[in-house]
């Protein structure tokens, strides 16, 4: 673990806007334009393994209206995150349009980052808003998210790039 990466992980658990048990995932090498490599940054909510959304199926949410849990034969790679899925029809829908499907917020509670911080989640909390997947944290999260949907989303939605630019690797 580098200096820079131990710094995050240290500020994160003391102002504990962070869960141990997820990391953010490190964006892919890119162009600038002249050759030179330039890192994008993510902040994407992924387990020790890659793996977000604790191992569920993004895609299921849309199609079957619940949480799924995937299956790891059927994975694939996008903005620095392992996404898992229940069957090859739902990787191959994903692998189409991945932008489609992919977590808000990085896979992080949503009413979190309408708060300016970054959370884990449950994949039980969750709901689709104008065909984005939103997941919240517990109970709670989603009782104040829902205090103000619209407000909470577009508060989420301008603080996100501040959010990964500070936590994002």
């Amino acid at each position: 673990m580098n200096r820079h990466t131990l710094t995050i992980a240290i500020m994160l658990l003391l102002t504990a806007e962070f869960s141990g048990c997820t990391r953010p995932a490190r964006g892919p090498v890119l162009s600038d334009g002249v050759g030179s490599p330039v890192e994008q940054k993510f902040l994407v909510n992924v387990d020790e393994n890659g793996v977000a959304l604790q191992g569920y199926d993004p895609v299921a949410y849309f199609t079957q209206k619940k949480p799924v849990r995937g299956e790891s034969r059927f994975r694939s790679a996008y903005r620095g995150a392992i996404y898992h899925f229940a069957s090859a029809e739902h990787k191959s829908m994903f692998d189409r349009e991945p932008a489609r499907y992919e977590p808000q917020f990085g896979g992080f509670c949503g009413y979190a980052a309408s708060i300016n911080k970054v959370s884990p989640i449950s994949v039980e909390f969750w709901e689709v808003l104008d065909g984005r997947l939103v997941l919240q944290h517990n109970q709670k999260a989603w009782n104040l998210w829902h205090q103000d949907v619209p407000g909470n989303l577009k508060k989420a939605d301008a603080n996100w790039s501040g959010l990964v630019e500070r936590y994002g690797l």
